[in-house]
């Protein structure tokens, strides 16, 4: 398997984790004057430097453009609690027999495989992934992944307060909720269905349990609730949220017309207006987001804008839907199935193989939007934010 070098102070740390571990029994080391250490010290050890510095990164996850997709994202289900405009047509959709769904193992044996090659950041999606009875569970046992370091959710949040202390335990590093408007009617417009008020408690619920910041998505329509930018951005004076503003993208069922497309540009222009003093913060190489912040305020805001102003050129993301396809780009329509694959009984070599010519057939950039808008493609909530 082709792969990044391993550095020497990696390879000095595995070493010594192989060494420590090699037998149940305490074993003395000493390195430049450290105590000794049991085989369990060492494996934390080892553990430890792998969220810290990652794990070396494999050629099959490097593109044909030298992209190194370190961040995978996981729909756990088809099914959601809300009907969002934007995400799913207003009759619903069909959902894919349980039978040919992913398992819970088969969810870990992807993940595993994904970051023993270098992932080192994995999101759970859906649908909504809060309303999966095991989801606890599959954040406690990915939170066990040695070079694991984050572990993200993206929650409409009707059940975040409720579920939330537990998640952190089991290991919940990051949180994303959807919020479209802070007005209670309207959000029964959007969302075609009651909880406001339960999203909110979740939001404050994380706030309360220290996640900082708290990314607060909100997909921004024309004649819907571009007229609430300001009071979004008002709550970062006292809160440690990060409101990200996206653009509003065009997906099979959800209607899409570039007149509800609200730009970037546009929306910051309607911001400064209002804070000239709003600056642009450093961007990290792989973000889809623009982040700016106004000086003063605890929270920040962010653009995240896939049709005025693609990223594809620092792309990092892989997906994997609740049916087991690998999506190599959110609106390209090539899939390849996994879970055929796994069922087949597929080594872990010819499933890298298969990931592998997947991801060298990744385009260098996605369409533009008219061309997306034409193409079929998988509703959101079957793709997975």
């Amino acid at each position: 398997m082709a792969a990044r070098p391993v550095s020497r102070m990696l390879q000095r740390v595995l070493r010594s984790s192989v060494r420590s571990s090699s037998s149940g029994a305490p074993v003395t080391q000493h390195h430049h004057g450290e105590p000794s250490r049991t085989a369990a010290e060492g494996l934390s050890r080892r553990r430890q430097f792998l969220r810290e510095h990652g794990a070396p990164f494999s050629a099959f996850l490097t593109d044909s453009f030298g992209r190194q997709h370190s961040y995978l994202r996981i729909s756990l289900t088809e099914k959601c609690n809300l009907r969002c405009q934007y995400c799913m047509p207003e009759e619903g959709v069909p959902l894919t027999p349980k039978a040919d769904l992913l398992t819970t193992e088969e969810i870990l044996t992807l993940a595993r495989l994904f970051v023993k090659e270098g992932v080192d950041k994995i999101r759970l999606t859906g649908g909504e992934p809060l309303i999966r009875p095991d989801v606890v569970d599959i954040v406690a046992q990915l939170h066990q992944l040695e070079g694991l370091r984050t572990i993200g959710i993206t929650t409409n949040g009707i059940n975040l307060a409720r579920l939330l202390p537990q998640l952190q335990k089991a290991g919940l590093s990051a949180i994303n909720i959807s919020l479209d408007t802070l007005v209670p009617a309207k959000f029964e417009f959007i969302v075609r269905r009651k909880g406001f008020h339960k999203v909110m408690e979740g939001i404050y619920k994380a706030i309360e349990l220290g996640y900082s910041p708290v990314k607060v998505n909100c997909v921004v329509m024309r004649g819907l609730n571009e007229d609430e930018l300001l009071d979004f951005v008002a709550l970062t004076e006292g809160l440690p949220l990060d409101v990200r503003f996206i653009e509003y993208m065009p997906f099979d069922g959800n209607r899409w017309n570039f007149k509800k497309l609200v730009s970037y540009k546009e929306m910051l222009d309607t911001l400064r207006q209002r804070w000239p003093e709003l600056e642009k913060l450093p961007e990290e190489e792989s973000s889809t987001a623009k982040t700016f912040k106004i000086p003063g305020f605890r929270g920040q805001l962010s653009f995240i804008t896939s049709m005025s102003e693609h990223f594809c050129g620092t792309c990092n993301r892989l997906r994997i839907t609740a049916d087991g396809n690998l999506k190599v780009c959110l609106f390209g329509n090539s899939e390849v199935s996994l879970r055929d694959h796994l069922r087949a009984g597929a080594s872990e070599e010819e499933l890298l193989r298969i990931v592998g010519a997947a991801v060298g057939r990744k385009k260098r950039q996605h369409a533009g939007m008219f061309s997306i808008a034409q193409m079929k493609n998988r509703p959101m909530i079957l793709i997975g934010g």
